[in-house]
């Protein structure tokens, strides 16, 4: 990857800001990088080569990045995510997935594809690496959308362990292995990092590091960051999974307010602006032009995904936040991605499933600021 490349690449990033500027247009940060990851990628002008290996591995840093700050966000030492609430969000997610996989099912049916399966889990997905940033970037408290915040991040682990099983079932044992070990180590750095924050030793060790300048705790942590992702591409996961499994101990043990602004700068600045250009720029929709039928699909799909999602109302989820949860990407660009390197996917499927994919963004941006209970301030790092 060319310098000029990556200097377009952050040029064209700072769309987000842009659009985002005026409060009253209540444009998340991340619809204005994909918007332009779109105009510069393969379905715009491309000038890109979203596939330079420069630029996919920045990318994957960028995404795992975001899942920690995503991750470290959730307060899970929040009491309100271990009662009722909590309940209610996993509830939701339930119920959401139940309707996406008789949707699915139908679409699956409807389109003679073969793939409701794969149609279920998509429809079923939320993503917390869009939608959790479009509610801190309009000011909104992620403790007091408890509800939402949880049935986010339980879909969006669900799907993402269940979609290897779905599209390469014959990598279901690797993927199994892999998601256990993940979850075994984050475990253990919790009760190991709770041990060594009431023994004193962490408090010392970070004091130290601030004295002399070492950004110890940023080392370790992209340490564990990329140890995770190693083990996540060797099953054949996702490397949101790493990421959001670090960001969730951070979060656990009580993330330091240095690493959190070292972390938020370095996602915020570069890699996560980064990440969502060249997301948009991955979308080809030139695909659906050849085949007509698959425009349909991705229609379908989009339309599909928000009624599975509305049917979190039954759980009491209100019907603004019910849409938002439905927002999704992640999961959808990984079946996609995986779909193409096993060659399951029919001619124009992959960009139906993106085309769907950003219908539910669109909807979860129109809403996401008419969410009851936004500050007036950005959200700030104290």
């Amino acid at each position: 990857m060319s310098p000029s490349a990556l200097a377009l690449v952050v040029a064209v990033g700072l769309l987000g800001p842009l659009l985002s500027a005026r409060s009253i247009w209540r444009v998340p940060v991340v619809v204005g990088e994909i918007v332009g990851g779109i105009l510069i990628g393969q379905t715009g002008f491309r000038l890109i080569d979203p596939q330079a290996d420069g630029l996919r591995l920045l990318a994957d840093i960028g995404f795992g990045l975001t899942m920690v700050v995503v991750g470290s966000q959730i307060p899970v030492r929040d009491h309100r995510f271990h009662t009722r609430t909590g309940l209610l969000g996993l509830a939701g997610a339930a119920i959401a997935g139940v309707v996406a996989a008789a949707l699915g099912t139908g679409l699956a049916t409807l389109f003679g594809t073969g793939h409701a399966l794969v149609y279920g889990i998509v429809l079923a997905s939320s993503s917390a690496a869009i939608v959790l940033p479009m509610l801190t970037s309009l000011g909104y408290d992620l403790g007091m959308l408890g509800q939402l915040v949880t049935q986010i991040a339980v879909a969006d682990i669900v799907c993402v362990v269940a979609l290897p099983f779905a599209v390469a079932p014959w990598r279901a044992g690797s993927a199994a292995v892999g998601a256990l070990i993940i979850a075994a180590v984050s475990v253990g750095l919790v009760l190991v990092l709770r041990r060594v924050g009431r023994s004193g030793l962490r408090r010392r060790a970070h004091a130290y590091s601030e004295r002399r300048r070492f950004a110890l705790e940023l080392r370790l942590s992209l340490l564990v960051l990329f140890t995770f992702a190693a083990i996540a591409q060797f099953a054949q996961l996702s490397i949101m999974l790493a990421g959001f499994a670090l960001g969730l101990v951070l979060s656990a043990v009580g993330e330091p307010h240095r690493l959190a602004r070292q972390l938020f700068g370095m996602t915020e600045g570069f890699f996560g602006p980064l990440f969502f250009v060249w997301l948009g720029a991955s979308i080809d929709l030139r695909e659906l032009v050849a085949h007509p039928s698959m425009i349909m699909l991705g229609l379908a799909l989009g339309v599909s995904a928000l009624i599975a999602h509305a049917a979190s109302r039954i759980a009491g989820l209100p019907w603004s936040q019910a849409i938002v949860s439905g927002g999704q990407l992640g999961v959808p660009v990984a079946a996609v991605a995986l779909g193409l390197q096993v060659g399951g996917l029919r001619p124009g499927e992959g960009s139906a499933i993106l085309l769907g994919a950003l219908l539910t963004v669109a909807a979860a941006a129109l809403l996401v600021g008419r969410i009851p209970g936004r500050s007036e301030r950005r959200f700030e790092l104290q």
